[in-house]
This record gives C-alpha cells, structure tokens and sequence, in this order.
C-alpha cells in the first residue's frame, strides 16, 4: 500500500482557495482545522501566537507531490508566513464504519 499524508499550515485567508482548487483537482478528500503557532513570521509578541489552518490530505503516493504542488500555488502571497507543506508516508489507514483497509486506489484522484 502506498499512500501519503500532506499536512499544511496556511494562512486562514488562503483556504477558500486551497479548498476549491483540492476540489477542482477531484482530491478525494480533506479535512481543514483551525491551529496556533508560530515559526518564520512572527507578527505578536512572544507570548501570543499566530492563527493559521492546517491542511490535512491522504492520497495515492503518485498523486502526493501533485497535491502538495496544488496547495503551495493556492497558498502563496509570496510574504512571510505563507506556510508549509509536509509529505508523510502512511503504513495502514483503515475505515473505522466497517474495519476494511484503505488501499492506493481508494485514494486515487478521479
């Protein structure tokens, strides 16, 4: 089984883009949260932390590179703090409604 995991953390204003273009590209899939953090931009003090979104997509590992390629186009401003992007290899990934085990294809794009 080869699939991929892709986690990204985005500025909030990009992910009505990042979202759209996911669907325009049939990824089967994704899951968007809000988090806090900080890292190259730091725009607060030390003692408050930036509000960002994480980005979480599982696909085929052939699609993963594509994927991730989508989302950084979506997500650039070209300034400080237009985030990251992680490729993360997945060992088992299973539906928890019937116990059956996902495959690569389950996670094809379409």
């Amino acid at each position: 089984m080869a699939i991929n995991y892709i986690v990204a953390i985005v500025r909030e204003s990009q992910i009505k883009s990042i979202v759209a273009k996911l669907y325009e590209h049939n990824v089967p899939g994704v899951t968007v949260s809000p988090v806090k953090g900080y890292g190259e931009h730091i725009s607060m003090s030390k003692d408050s932390l930036d509000e960002s979104v994480r980005v979480e997509v599982f696909v085929a590992e052939k699609h993963a590179q594509p994927v991730a390629n989508i989302i950084m186009q979506a997500a650039h401003t070209g300034m400080e703090g237009d985030g990251i992007v992680a490729i993360l290899p997945v060992s088992e990934m299973s539906l928890i409604r019937d116990y059956s085990k996902l495959s690569e294809t389950d996670l094809m794009l379409k």
